[in-house]
């Protein structure tokens, strides 16, 4: 981006603002502040920015309560200037707005999921969009991991004049500190409830970490994999072997793996259940567990204090419930306090990104990813088709 000049430009921008909406009105206007960066340096160069992004799942037909019309709105304030837009993505309109826009210039195209075709990556929709821009930038990290026209075919249209946006280039710049160069030890933090959705990022982040920390309900199925009792845990029945098959590889690969060893437990799933505190092997018929224990909490603390590279992917419990936040948010506290101490914190997945904005300490967070399911899959170790698009000429 700092490379390129815009001037005299058309920058097709494909941006993420999928963002929530009460109505009218934005409830959540991260996503939209994320891509402020790149719409204001194409401007300052004297090009013009034409915008594209889904909104929901409108599942290819026009929804008005989809429509991007409001998100427009409060991306004047933000950039503070008109927005224009234009109520489809491509045919005759989209054209007509895009020809007449003039340097310096905004235009919102219409939720390009109103068109079944973005989605099936449908490469004639694909050159509509194409034709409407004579760069293309995307700065859409949470959707670089689909295949869809304006992500990924798009591109092609774009030999020689396709680029990633800020944001692209900064949540590629933070991955690349954690899993290509992170400064050692290097400690991954992963929870969430199942260990079936992230079988793949433990098998390749085993490979990387010298140290992992696993909590969350997916840490139960590890336990009694290990014969631990686990009561009315979470459990994957139809992972134990995998979970067998990423505990020996943590041991051959020389990285040291944390399960809890103490675990919060209720007799119901409600925040008002009778709790109690007892072994994470030692779970009684009719208790669940629901949170990290004080012992692990501790433990897994002091892992992150001594790491200089940390990841985190996924809570510790059911932080939604207050009864069940202490591990979650002990967990954030240590990563805060260690990227305070020069420690280098990458936090992404919904969950741990909800958990470290409820908690207040996204600020002390060296990176907070604003893709989900893109930043799984790059954890994972593939490769995002959005990400392939630009960078392969």
């Amino acid at each position: 981006m700092d490379n390129f000049d815009f001037k005299g430009h058309k920058a097709l921008v494909r941006v993420d603002l999928n963002v929530p909406l009460d109505g009218e009105a934005v409830t959540d206007d991260t996503r939209a502040r994320a891509i402020v960066p790149t719409v204001q340096k194409i401007l300052a160069d004297g090009g013009s920015a034409i915008l594209m992004s889904h909104l929901g799942r409108p599942k290819g037909k026009v929804n008005p309560a989809m429509s991007l019309r409001p998100v427009a709105r409060h991306l004047e304030g933000l950039l503070n200037k008109p927005v224009q837009f234009v109520a489809d993505c491509i045919g005759e309109k989209a054209r007509t707005a895009a020809a007449n826009l003039k340097p310096g210039e905004v235009l919102l195209l219409e939720n390009l999921r109103f068109h079944p075709e973005e989605e099936q990556g449908d490469e004639a929709f694909s050159k509509a969009l194409a034709a409407l821009g004579d760069v293309y930038v995307n700065d859409a990290f949470g959707t670089a991991h689909r295949a869809h026209a304006s992500t990924t075919i798009v591109a092609k249209h774009f030999p020689g004049a396709k680029l990633f946006g800020y944001l692209v280039a900064s949540e590629l710049d933070s991955l690349g500190k954690v899993l290509t160069k992170p400064e050692r030890p290097l400690c991954a933090v992963v929870g969430g409830a199942k260990v079936s959705s992230k079988i793949e990022v433990l098998r390749n982040l085993i490979g990387k970490c010298d140290e992992v920390v696993i909590g969350g309900g997916m840490a139960f199925t590890f336990i009694k994999a290990r014969g631990g009792q686990v009561g009315n845990s979470l459990v994957e029945d139809d992972h134990l072997e995998t979970a067998k098959a990423i505990l020996a590889a943590a041991e051959n690969k020389g990285a040291r793996l944390h399960l809890p060893v103490d675990t919060v437990v209720a007799d119901a799933f409600s925040d008002s259940a009778n709790t109690d505190n007892c072994p994470a092997e030692a779970i009684p018929a009719g208790w669940m567990g629901l949170d990290i224990g004080p012992a692990s909490i501790k433990e897994f603390s002091d892992v992150i204090k001594r790491c200089k590279t940390i990841l985190w992917n996924g809570p510790m419990g059911v932080f939604e419930m207050p009864s069940f936040r202490n591990g979650s948010l002990a967990i954030a506290e240590a990563i805060a306090d260690a990227s305070t101490q020069g420690a280098y914190s990458l936090v992404g997945g919904g969950d741990s990104v909800a958990a470290v904005n409820q908690f207040g300490l996204a600020g002390k967070i060296s990176y907070v990813s604003t893709g989900g399911g893109a930043m799984l899959e790059y954890l994972e170790g593939r490769i995002l088709p959005g990400i392939a698009a630009v960078e392969n000429g």
